[in-house]
């Protein structure tokens, strides 16, 4: 009778990643200054400066006194998420310490990223007095059109021609690339950066999961109610009021766990996305009708 011998399980160390992309809106991350001012409460105090214009100078009576008005607008933090995730010390074992490993890593990119950037283009397609228009876009030719009179109506409301950011979904983008024309090279070139959004992050609205309520256990978020795809969005960077207030990544391993011997992993992120009041003509918002 032949040997029958069972060969030991060698687990494959390369894991089946799920295809996602870093995160699309770190580039609008505030100064550190931002952060270093909203570092002691859940909210921020900022200051906006107004003023009388110009008056006739009188050679007799000289200057017309002006007024200068200072006010203060209060932000607080909109986006406070997180989650804790238990695995058993045997578990990450026996998967050749993939099962903890590689969770930490793989939960940031596949859903933390993903979430804050839908919620911020969310956050700011909602800003009340923004720029925006709606409609199909059918040809590179209708998207050039659309960029371009997004383009014409931030140059009449004297929005600054630096720190314009352009993101738009790849299907249009795709489109206007295949027109290889100095037209829609043109309407492409003003811009800092043009970022590719996928749509599943590029709603008018979100509905974000609380992890608890039946159907929603899974957490993460989706597409609002009566939500709108949005097309693209150009984005003037000092319009906003964008950083990461507290990052908090917790590893508890088996050896400190008073409850299992398991390991541990939590992560918490609060961050603020709003903008300035006096700046809403830094966004132009363009989404499907």
């Amino acid at each position: 009778m032949p040997n029958s011998i069972a060969l030991r399980q060698q687990f494959v160390t390369l894991l089946d990643e799920v295809y996602k992309l870093a995160s699309l809106t770190s580039d609008l991350d505030g100064s550190p200054e931002l952060v270093r001012e909203g570092a002691n409460a859940n909210e921020m105090v900022i200051p906006m400066l107004d003023m009388q214009g110009l008056a006739d100078y009188s050679r007799n009576s000289g200057y017309v006194n002006g007024d200068v008005t200072l006010t203060y607008q209060t932000v607080a933090c909109n986006f406070d998420r997180g989650r804790m995730f238990t695995v058993d010390n045997m578990d990450n074992q026996e998967s050749a310490n993939i099962a903890f490993g590689r969770l930490a890593g793989e939960f940031i990119r596949t859903k933390v990223v993903p979430e804050e950037d839908a919620f911020r283009f969310a956050a700011y397609a909602g800003v009340t007095g923004i720029s925006s228009d709606s409609g199909a876009l059918a040809t590179g030719a209708d998207v050039i059109a659309a960029i371009r009179a997004a383009i014409t109506k931030m140059d009449e409301d004297e929005v600054p021609l630096d720190q314009r950011y352009l993101y738009i979904t790849p299907t249009l983008i795709g489109m206007v690339q295949d027109m290889d024309t100095t037209k829609s090279r043109e309407a492409l070139s003003g811009f800092a950066k043009v970022v590719k959004v996928p749509q599943t992050r590029f709603y008018t609205a979100i509905k974000q999961n609380d992890g608890t309520t039946a159907g929603e256990e899974a957490g993460g978020y989706a597409k609002a109610d009566g939500a709108k795809d949005i097309n693209f969005m150009v984005i003037h960077k000092p319009a906003l009021i964008q950083f990461s207030k507290h990052v908090a990544p917790k590893i508890v391993s088996p050896d400190v766990n008073q409850n299992a011997d398991a390991y541990k992993f939590g992560y918490r992120k609060v961050s603020i996305a709003k903008t300035y009041k006096n700046k809403v003509a830094g966004i132009y918002l363009h989404h499907k009708a």
